[in-house]
């Protein structure tokens, strides 16, 4: 039994999605393996390029497969370039499907991870849609919460999967503001019947899903760590710029935020960490601090900010520049974010419907079965 994860567009959490699906079907299965064919955001393991989504889900479930064939295709800087002047695709997909085949040996259920809307990777002669058919995998499809974007862009992705006569099996509305969950619940429910599309589960958004580590922070953005490494695993949901007196900024720290500020802004430094110096709360002190422009502050104020176990990252770029990189980071979670792991599989098995997911891909399998047979 297997299912595709796709979406309307990044960063609309096929991530989570996946996790749920998988440990729910760990639960009642017991043996399940996962694979992302085509991987945007990879990195050296062992000497070879894996997708990072492939190394949380073998980590989290264990899953035991080897990580080549759980990621065979991942796309590091020039590879597009590359392909578009020599690439074979029947050398591409045939990868993929041997590593399918070798990834599901002896799992009773398979999720298969997309990447981006269903026409990205058409680049490379790989859209999800081209995938999905190649792997005879009915797709559910993740969005983000609203009521007419979500229907408007479920449908330009469905159309896609349509060509290319590949089954979905539902869509998945995810990130629904809490105070406006009954009303969408509702209106994408009636509005995709109209369509003939089953909503598997419509997910309220949750803050902590959506704030990056200071870890991913400092990894993605390149800094240099100063002090505090303690803390990097701390979560941030509000981002300050220090572009303000520092009695004012006080009246900002409430003990979520990450402040980005010139390195010579010391006033400000020493608002954002006095409550933590001073012993008053930690309710009061920031998740950590990105001093911008590669300027260092005084000596004497560095010493006081170790004090407080408060990350302080150094980065070359400018206060502006660094605001645009924090705010436009696709938050990814990692095998250490336990919390977020925990919570992302807890929605994943209240909201969504995991009964008629089983059901579904049990009788595409009798279908396939099958259809083998007539074959033979």
């Amino acid at each position: 039994m297997r299912v595709y994860v796709a979406a309307t567009r990044q960063n609309d959490g096929k991530t989570i999605t996946a996790l749920g699906i998988l440990s729910a079907m760990k639960e009642k299965f017991g043996k399940v393996g996962y694979m992302k064919p085509v991987g945007q955001q990879a990195k050296l393991v062992g000497g070879k390029e894996i997708d990072k989504d492939a190394t949380l889900m073998n980590v989290v479930f264990r899953i035991g497969s080897q990580l080549e064939d759980m990621s065979p295709v991942a796309i590091p800087r020039g590879f597009t370039e590359r392909y578009i002047e020599s690439g074979n695709p029947e050398e591409l997909r045939r990868k993929i499907l041997q590593s399918y085949l070798r990834a599901s040996h002896g799992k009773d259920f398979m999720v298969i991870e997309g990447t981006g809307h269903g026409g990205v990777g058409s680049v490379i002669d790989l859209s999800n849609a081209d995938v999905a058919k190649l792997l005879d995998a009915p797709v559910m499809i993740v969005t983000l919460g609203g009521i007419g974007r979500p229907i408007d862009e479920i449908m330009l992705n469905k159309a896609l999967f349509d060509k290319e006569g590949v089954e979905i099996m539902g869509v998945v509305i995810n990130k629904v503001v809490p105070e406006k969950y009954d009303k969408i619940n509702k209106y994408v429910r009636m509005g995709f019947e109209k369509k003939g599309i089953k909503v598997l589960g419509v997910i309220p958004f949750c803050e902590t899903l959506a704030s990056p580590t200071i870890r991913q922070l400092l990894e993605d953005i390149k800094g240099e760590l100063l002090c505090g490494e303690e803390g990097l695993d701390e979560s941030v949901s509000r981002i300050l710029i220090g572009a303000m007196p520092p009695h004012t900024a006080l009246d900002y720290f409430k003990g979520n935020e990450l402040l980005i500020t010139p390195g010579n802004r010391e006033d400000l430094i020493l608002a954002a960490m006095s409550g933590c110096v001073l012993g008053i709360s930690k309710a009061y002190c920031v998740k950590g601090i990105i001093l911008t422009g590669g300027i260092m502050p005084n000596k004497t104020i560095l010493r006081l900010v170790r004090r407080t176990n408060i990350p302080v990252i150094l980065v070359k770029t400018n206060t502006y520049e660094t605001a645009q990189k924090v705010n436009n980071l696709i938050i990814k979670i990692r095998p250490e974010d336990e919390d977020k792991i925990k919570e992302a599989t807890s929605l994943i098995k209240k909201y969504v419907d995991i009964d008629y997911i089983i059901d579904y891909v049990k009788e595409k399998a009798e279908r396939r079965k099958r259809k083998a047979e007539e074959v033979k």
